[in-house]
């Protein structure tokens, strides 16, 4: 007998990484409970249904979560006041793991930032251990590290927190794709072009955690071979090397403007994705295609 489809809860799946999720997730013939505030949000998908709430209610995140294998979180206010991203990215993500360990859910995949690791000038490469900044970093990041560590604090539930760089990925609601390209195009250029751009395409993404959710990559006792059961486990998830002379260069080239280059002490070094190859993931978008994705993107748009 072939086994049942695992059943996914995905927050944000209106958004350009939830709504990715939902695609990969598909792709594995998963069972999508796709979660937004407004109906009519969640992507059309064979084997998914929406969900309209705010997942940060008590009700609303029991029902939802009951009978689910696994749940991913995507939101974070990102533009939103320091309170309120707190409220959402860490009470509000809190709350919906706790109902989900209660409705006896195996894994939550949440997903992070490579945002929360130093990468000040001279740190070089970071990896899953490296040192993450301290409070007082800004609104987002420490936002980001009390999610994480609100998380780390539920016991009973396998955590996979995923900690991404700068997402590549045509979309209205991409910040790197599109918001951060309307900041330079109204004058936000300056940047020294041998600053290290890390990033990875959202599709990468989604793969990874398509496959952490659904259980393609197992449990282990090492970090290093896949999540550890009942724990917490960081991985970041990162593209081929690249400079912000690659995509500031890509934008203002699109865009028919000049850049305006800087040469201040900057961050040179790398992240480091081994934990992720290690767990099986191999990123499939190069950084020829993601220039060339966000070129055209910006050129149809001028």
């Amino acid at each position: 007998m072939a086994a049942p489809s695992p059943v996914v809860v995905v927050t944000g799946a209106n958004g350009l990484v939830g709504a990715a999720v939902c695609r990969a997730l598909a792709e594995r013939s998963a069972q999508v409970r796709a979660v937004v505030r407004r109906a009519g949000g969640a992507p059309a998908l064979d084997g998914a249904t929406e969900h309209v709430g705010d997942f940060a209610d008590e009700e609303f995140a029991r029902t939802v979560t009951a009978g689910a294998d696994a749940v991913v979180t995507t939101v974070h206010p990102m533009g939103s006041g320091r309170d309120e991203q707190h409220r959402v990215g860490a009470e509000g993500t809190a709350a919906l793991a706790h109902a989900a360990r209660d409705a006896g859910v195996d894994r939550l995949v949440h997903v992070s930032t490579a945002g929360v690791y130093d990468r000040s000038h001279g740190i070089g490469d970071v990896a899953e251990d490296g040192a993450l900044l301290p409070e007082g970093s800004g609104a987002y990041p420490d936002t980001k590290n009390a999610a994480d560590a609100a998380l780390a604090r539920v016991d009973g539930l396998t955590t996979v927190l995923v900690r991404p760089p700068a997402i590549l990925g045509a979309g209205g609601t991409s910040v790197w794709n599109t918001l951060r390209p309307r900041a330079i195009r109204d004058g936000d250029r300056k940047a020294n072009p041998a600053q290290t751009f890390a990033w990875v395409h959202v599709d990468d993404l989604a793969a990874l955690i398509a496959d952490v959710a659904t259980g393609a990559v197992p449990t282990a006792d090492d970090p290093e071979r896949g999540p550890v059961a009942g724990a917490t486990t960081p991985v970041i998830v990162a593209g081929e090397p690249a400079t912000l002379r690659d995509y500031v260069g890509t934008v203002t080239g699109a865009l028919g403007i000049e850049p305006e280059w800087t040469d201040e002490p900057v961050w040179t070094g790398q992240l480091r994705a081994d934990r992720a190859r290690g767990w099986g993931w191999t990123p499939r978008v190069g950084l020829a295609h993601a220039m060339g994705e966000l070129r055209e993107g910006l050129s149809s748009e001028a």
